[in-house]
C-alpha cells in the first residue's frame, strides 16, 4: 500500500462529532496499510467568521495580518484532529503550512504555491505517524510571512503535497457523494459522474462547479495526480478526476460521455465600456489598466463599431468582488483610452455546457440554444471553447436555464435525488 493523501472541508469537521468521524476513517486508512498525509480546512463557518470579526475591528485590515487571522481557523482544525487520532490509539502530528514546507509567492490573501519541501512530513510518515496539515496557508519565499491562497486553497494543498510526496492518489472529501452533471442543490436528478478527464473538470471548475477549486485540479493535471472526490458522511465511491478512467477491481472501464455537466456561476459581474474608438491599441489599453489592478476577467465580447462613429462597446465579466476596483481603474485610464462611459451590472448569472465530446458531435450547440429559448432564457454574452459553451444571463433566470439543459441533454438521473450531507455542496 502507498501514501495516500485526504483533504477534509469545514463542513466534515464542523463540530466535535465530524471531527471524530474523520478521525476514524483516518485511522481506518492507517490501518489498511497506507502512509495517511491529511490536509484540513477550518471548522464550519470559521473562516467567514473571521472575516466578519476583521471587518468590525477594521474595514480595510492589512494584507499580512489578515493572512495571519484567516489561518488561526485551520490550526484549529489539524490540532483538534490529531487530539482524536491520538484518542484512538495512533500517532499523529499536526503543521502548519510553513512547517509542513507549503512556499508561496508574498500576494497576501491570494498567494500561489511556487514550491513543497515536505521534510518534516516524510520524517513524521518514517517513524510511523499521521502527518495532519493545516489547508489554504503558506509561507512566503523571500519574506517568511504567513499567507493564504485564497477560498479554497485547501484542496490546493492537498494536491501539492500529493505531488511533492508522490503519493497514489490526492482524496477531497466533501458534503456530496462526489462531482455531479449539476449542482444538486439546483437540479435535484443531477447524475454522479464516476469519471472525469482533467481536461472536463478544469472547465466544470472555472465555470463555477464548486466542488473543485480550478487551480487544484490545474496543479493535478499537471504532475498527474488522480483526485479522488468523495463524501465524508458515507462510504460510497466518488468521482475519480485523471488522464484516463480510473478501474477499481471488478469494475468496467466508463467510456467519456459526450457532455459532463452543466456548471453555473453567479458571483461575477459585467463591465461594459462604451463608445472605444474601433483602432489599434484601444482594447489593449483597457485591459492593461485591469491587469496592472491584478483582477482576472473571464469572458470577453466586442461589438462591432458603428459605421458613422467608428466607436464600439467591450464588455466583460469578473468576480464582483473586483468590481469596485476594476471601475476605479477604469476610471484612471478614461482620458488616455478615450472612451465615452462605463456601465457596471452584477445581477447576472453564467451557465456553461461542458463536454469533450461537443469536438465530435454537431448538433450540441443547437441543442443547448433551443433549451434555453424553450425556457424564456435571454442571453447576453456568449463564450465558446472546443469542450464548453457558456453563456451569460439575467440572474434570476440560471436556475431554470441550468435545469432546462440538463434535461435537454439527457443528464437528469432515473434514480433518488442526490444528497447533499451538510447543506453547502462543498
Amino acid at each position: 500500500m502507498g501514501l495516500v493523501v485526504q483533504k477534509y472541508g469545514g463542513s466534515s469537521v464542523a463540530d466535535a462529532e465530524g471531527i471524530k468521524r474523520v478521525a476514524k476513517r483516518i485511522v481506518d486508512a492507517k490501518k489498511n496499510g497506507h502512509q495517511v498525509v491529511v490536509v484540513v480546512s477550518a471548522m464550519g463557518d470559521t473562516t467567514d467568521e473571521l472575516i466578519d470579526l476583521a471587518g468590525q475591528v477594521s474595514p480595510m485590515p492589512t494584507g499580512r495580518e489578515f493572512d495571519m487571522l484567516l489561518t488561526a481557523g485551520e490550526r484549529i482544525s489539524m490540532a483538534l484532529l490529531a487530539m482524536a487520532i491520538k484518542n484512538l490509539g495512533h500517532e499523529a502530528q499536526s503543521f502548519t503550512g510553513s512547517q509542513a514546507g507549503v512556499i508561496t509567492d508574498s500576494v497576501h490573501n491570494k498567494a500561489r504555491i511556487i514550491d513543497v519541501t515536505p521534510g518534516r512530513i516524510r520524517t513524521a510518515l518514517d517513524e510511523g505517524n499521521i502527518a495532519i496539515v493545516a489547508g489554504f496557508q503558506g509561507v512566503s519565499q523571500d519574506k517568511k510571512d504567513i499567507t493564504t491562497l485564497g477560498r479554497g486553497g485547501s484542496d490546493t494543498t492537498a494536491v501539492a503535497l500529493a505531488a511533492a510526496l508522490d503519493a497514489e492518489v490526492c482524496e477531497i472529501y466533501t458534503d456530496v457523494d462526489g462531482v455531479f452533471t449539476a449542482d444538486p442543490r439546483v437540479v435535484k436528478k443531477a447524475k454522479k459522474i464516476d469519471w472525469i478527464s482533467f481536461e472536463d473538470m478544469l472547465e466544470l471548475a472555472a465555470s463555477g462547479s464548486k466542488v473543485l477549486l480550478h487551480r487544484c485540479v490545474e496543479y493535478a493535471r499537471r504532475y498527474n495526480i488522480p483526485i479522488h472526490v468523495r463524501s465524508s458522511f458515507s462510504g460510497l465511491r466518488g468521482t475519480w478526476v485523471s488522464n484516463e478512467p480510473h478501474v477499481e477491481q471488478g469494475a468496467q472501464k466508463v467510456e467519456h460521455a459526450i457532455i459532463s455537466g452543466v456548471a453555473h456561476d453567479v458571483s461575477e459581474a459585467k463591465v461594459t465600456v462604451v463608445g472605444v474608438p474601433d483602432k489599434p491599441g484601444e482594447a489593449a489599453a483597457i485591459f492593461r489598466a485591469i491587469a496592472d489592478a491584478e483582477i482576472n476577467i473571464d469572458m470577453v465580447v466586442q461589438n462591432v463599431s458603428a459605421a458613422t462613429t467608428h466607436l464600439t462597446d467591450i464588455s466583460f465579466t469578473l468576480p464582483k468582488t473586483d468590481g469596485r476596483k476594476a471601475i476605479d481603474a477604469l476610471e484612471k485610464a478614461k482620458a488616455a483610452v478615450g472612451f465615452e462611459s462605463l456601465r457596471y451590472d452584477d445581477q447576472i448569472g453564467k451557465i456553461s455546457l461542458v463536454g469533450a465530446g461537443m469536438k465530435t458531435n454537431p448538433g450540441v450547440t443547437a441543442s443547448f440554444f433551443e433549451a434555453l429559448s424553450d425556457a424564456g432564457v435571454n442571453i447576453e454574452l456568449i463564450s465558446t471553447s472546443e469542450i464548453r459553451i457558456s453563456v451569460v444571463t439575467r440572474a434570476e433566470d440560471v436556475n431554470n436555464a441550468v435545469r432546462a439543459v440538463h434535461t435537454a441533454f439527457g443528464l437528469d438521473s432515473d434514480s433518488d435525488e442526490a444528497v447533499v450531507y451538510g447543506g453547502t455542496g462543498r
